[in-house]
């Protein structure tokens, strides 16, 4: 909390004085060299009167041109393993690989379950995106994968 008497109170009268009616503001004030943000919210309606020493408030707004650096452009490479996406299931993140929950030759349905992949303490639910059968498996329980990295080949 600051002190009554601070530079707080000052503010809040230029807030009143200006009838500055949003829903809040919020401000950045240095007390002391330490920086606080503060939002204050504003009651509409509320009559306000300054006190007769208030100084008429006054501003100074610096502006400086900022140049943003040019985008690099983004180059997105396609997987190195040669395979078509529709006939495999790869990682969406990075992580480790928790469980396969499908075997070489079983059939699978849309959305059935294939690998459960650990990342950041969660796990990921790895499902088919389409019905087919398991060709190759291409990964074990506690594998590391990259995101992209190919898991299930179906025929």
């Amino acid at each position: 909390m600051v002190p009554a008497g601070t530079c707080l109170d000052t503010v809040i009268t230029y807030i009143q004085h200006f009838k500055i009616r949003s829903l809040a503001v919020q401000l950045t004030l240095t007390i002391d060299g330490k920086k606080y943000v503060v939002d204050v919210e504003v009651v509409e309606g509320e009559e306000v009167r300054l006190p007769a020493s208030f100084p008429e408030p006054t501003s100074t707004i610096q502006s400086k041109q900022v140049v943003a650096p040019a985008p690099h452009p983004v180059v997105v490479q396609p997987p190195s393993d040669g395979l078509p996406d529709d006939k495999v299931c790869r990682s969406p993140i990075a992580g480790v690989v928790q469980r396969v929950n499908v075997q070489v030759g079983q059939k699978l349905q849309v959305n059935d379950l294939l690998v459960v992949l650990e990342a950041m303490k969660m796990e990921t639910n790895i499902t088919a995106h389409s019905a087919g059968t398991v060709k190759k498996i291409m990964t074990s329980p506690g594998e590391a994968v990259k995101s992209g990295q190919a898991l299930i080949e179906f025929e």
